[in-house]
């Protein structure tokens, strides 16, 4: 049984001009020890769909539908008092974007992590809570007595270190990691994603990484999943993704990154722009920007379907198995 399987989830943001649609009919599974990618230009629902794993929409966000199963129990229909003490940082903890705005600058950060401790495990003492602190700077590669600075006293990747010992403060099964590179220098970028990976296989956890870069994804997941206006367009195995891409969007994607290893070429860029989720066109969202765009493109919303094993598209383009 997979350790997380999300069905058919649909989140919205309630606005007064209507419902922005920002993440429809989203489905997968992550097993035990797994890693997968999220990927897709901005405001395409990778970000809303990590906030719908733990319940921390903005106020106007819902989820009107679908399923979420944490380690075999639906966790959508839960309490807001339940999801504070069960599911967040007990089974499902998040690495938020910007380090700089994650932390309280306050407070010092072995305080902030020492906060969480005991705010989901209150049997716990403060000296116990902060020696597991220290252990936890050790184990991102902090030095223990750095527990007393203040976050301003942190470089970026220090910073981004100690969001990850926070994640990891009550041993949970699934850790989403939210653009962990993001306004870092390649070299502590590297950093960070070794790091990552090193704790995936150490802790045997499981990972979700959102991020813009394919290259980033590429250095931590087995999976890939392709999102574009709120759909998951693509997903299955990295190696088989980005060796043989079938989703246009998913190839477009693709080109638009440079490669080291190809000769040089003129960098690719997509067409147009992201829909209006208030109003998307009808059909396959990303028609208006496909090159391959038929009729029944503008018509119908194509359904994610196996193609392959471990490969699924949502494509009309694309013939199924």
């Amino acid at each position: 049984m997979p350790i997380l399987d999300v069905q058919d989830l649909t989140t919205y943001y309630m606005t007064a001009r209507g419902p922005v649609r920002a993440a429809e009919g989203v489905s997968f599974q992550l097993e035990k020890g797994e890693a997968m990618g999220l990927a897709g230009e901005s405001g395409c629902g990778k970000t809303t769909v990590a906030l719908s794993l733990l319940k921390i929409l903005p106020t106007n966000g819902r989820i009107v539908r679908g399923k979420i199963i944490v380690d075999g129990k639906d966790i959508v229909p839960l309490k807001e008092s339940e999801m504070r003490k069960n599911i967040r940082w007990r089974s499902v903890s998040m690495v938020f974007q910007g380090a700089m705005n994650a932390l309280n600058p306050l407070y010092k950060i072995g305080d902030q992590i020492v906060e969480a401790i005991k705010l989901h495990e209150p049997d716990v003492t403060r000296q116990e809570a902060k020696d597991r602190t220290g252990k936890l700077f050790e184990m991102v590669g902090l030095e223990p007595s750095r527990t007393d600075n203040y976050p301003h006293e942190f470089s970026g990747g220090m910073k981004q270190r100690a969001l990850i010992a926070m994640s990891l403060a009550n041993n949970p099964h699934i850790v989403i990691a939210d653009e962990p590179g993001t306004a870092l220098d390649v070299i502590v970028q590297a950093q960070v994603l070794r790091l990552i990976s090193e704790l995936k296989e150490r802790l045997n956890l499981s990972v979700i990484m959102i991020a813009h870069d394919l290259s980033m994804i590429a250095e931590v997941c087995q999976k890939i999943a392709i999102m574009y206006a709120g759909y998951m367009v693509e997903n299955g195995d990295i190696v088989k993704i980005f060796k043989d891409p079938l989703h246009p969007y998913t190839q477009d994607l693709i080109e638009s990154f440079p490669s080291i290893m190809a000769d040089k070429q003129e960098m690719v860029s997509i067409p147009g722009f992201p829909p209006d989720l208030l109003d998307p066109p009808p059909g396959c969202r990303f028609h208006p920007r496909c090159k391959y765009a038929m009729d029944i493109c503008r018509k119908e919303t194509p359904h994610l379907l196996e193609v392959s094993a471990n490969h699924r598209v949502a494509c009309h383009l694309v013939k199924r198995k």
